[in-house]
């Protein structure tokens, strides 16, 4: 599919789709729980028909918005467990792939077999008494996860919040010691979780981890909040477009980590009308560029680097080294796209050096890279002239209804097969 988007001015309301992060989190913690749990709003996504999948291969039964769970005994999965695109299904499947008996296969996409990093999290599980038969998919998982001392250090907080979904389900106690963890805001989410579903654990900081084993889970309720992830998207687009919009329904005091975009914005120069459970962009402002350290909301780096291109002076984008192991080289893909449109970046060793510069029509390609098709959309909504986007079904993987909420906003696009 292709995009084709010319500039435009924007107005109006929208409601963004609702979190992945929790919605993948909500399922396999039902799955791991006693009992029958109801979780209304999942994400109509990719990554949720591949959590749901795992979970179904794990041993639990789906019956629409509701997941009867195996009480923390995952059954050995017939056949492999195929998480798509989705590194949070890679991640959290193979963990509580170790909590099974007999041995579980686990693969992706062609972007999860060479591009998402999973050795810190094999090598951590091993002392616990799951062993692994390689570091890039398919990858043999053997349990069970007996428990014990670990250490982990990585830039992926999804290897860490692995570990800690999983250990409360162990034969026995689990202890992890972390040097190091980068993307530190999704640790606290996992935490929140585990909080929220009264788990035990003792933590020092993000550097100790205790979690008793054989823990039970009962079963419970929860409504998905919306992505403050995808909401950056159509956030940016009426900022850049000096439009007012107002995003709805939305909980200002969720932990998710891309929540730190909106007071970032504000650092430039951006101007909002916030409430608990709404946003308003409100235009007539002028952005100012300056260092942003991205690690707290690494997905924004692309949009960020989309905003820099209009921002006076200087923005330099900083410790987002793993945005090259997403479902694209994020730094590599948005610094070249962007350079075609005319932008002024560079590559940093662990960022981007964007000055401000007018962007021209181009014909750019999404990367099969969901953040990267949007973050381009946006840039072609202030580029002069045409910009036409390759690859753009990506999007459908958070925002299936991306064009259709920016068309309602008065959008000018269209989108062929």
């Amino acid at each position: 599919m292709k995009c084709i988007i010319r500039p435009s001015r924007l107005k109006g309301y929208l409601t963004p789709p609702t979190s992945k992060s929790h919605s993948i989190r909500a399922i396999l913690f039902a799955t791991l729980a006693k009992g029958t749990s109801n979780i209304q709003g999942l994400l109509d996504s990719s990554d949720i028909e591949a959590t749901l999948n795992a979970a179904k291969q794990f041993g639990a039964k789906i019956n629409g918005s509701t997941i009867t769970g195996i009480s923390g005994k995952p059954s050995t999965p017939v056949n492999s467990i195929d998480s798509g695109n989705s590194g949070l299904v890679f991640r959290f499947g193979t963990s509580i792939a170790g909590l099974c008996e007999g041995k579980v296969t686990i693969t992706g996409d062609h972007s999860i077999q060479t591009q998402r990093p999973i050795q810190a999290l094999l090598e951590a599980m091993k002392p616990l008494g799951v062993q692994s038969n390689g570091i890039q998919p398919p990858i043999q998982i053997q349990g069970p996860w007996i428990g014990g001392h670990t250490c982990i250090s990585t830039e992926d907080s999804q290897q860490l919040s692995a570990l800690l979904i999983a250990a409360p389900f162990g034969e026995s106690d689990t202890t992890i010691s972390v040097p190091h963890v980068g993307e530190k805001p999704w640790i606290e989410l996992t935490l929140d979780w585990l909080n929220r579903l009264g788990i035990q654990y003792e933590r020092n900081g993000f550097d100790r981890f205790h979690i008793p084993g054989k823990q039970t889970l009962e079963r419970f309720f929860y409504s998905v909040p919306a992505d403050f992830s995808s909401l950056a998207f159509p956030l940016a687009a009426a900022l850049l477009t000096n439009s007012r919009v107002t995003i709805n329904h939305l909980n200002m005091q969720d932990s998710q980590g891309d929540k730190q975009l909106i007071p970032c914005l504000q650092e430039l120069g951006a101007q909002f009308d916030l409430s608990e459970n709404s946003l308003t962009v409100l235009p007539n402002h002028s952005l100012a560029g300056k260092t942003i350290d991205v690690n707290d909301f690494i997905d924004a780096l692309p949009i960020l680097a989309v905003i820099g291109t209009q921002a006076e002076g200087e923005t330099r984008i900083v410790n987002a080294a793993i945005a090259r192991k997403k479902e694209s080289n994020r730094i590599v893909c948005i610094k070249n796209e962007l350079t075609k449109m005319g932008a002024k970046i560079e590559e940093l060793p662990d960022g981007l050096l964007i000055r401000k510069s007018p962007l021209s029509g181009a014909v750019v390609n999404a990367h099969q890279d969901h953040r990267i098709g949007m973050a381009l959309t946006v840039a072609g909504l202030i580029a002069s002239g045409e910009t036409i986007i390759e690859g753009v079904e990506c999007i459908a993987k958070t925002y299936k209804n991306f064009f259709h909420d920016l068309q309602k906003l008065g959008a000018y696009l269209e989108v062929y097969e």
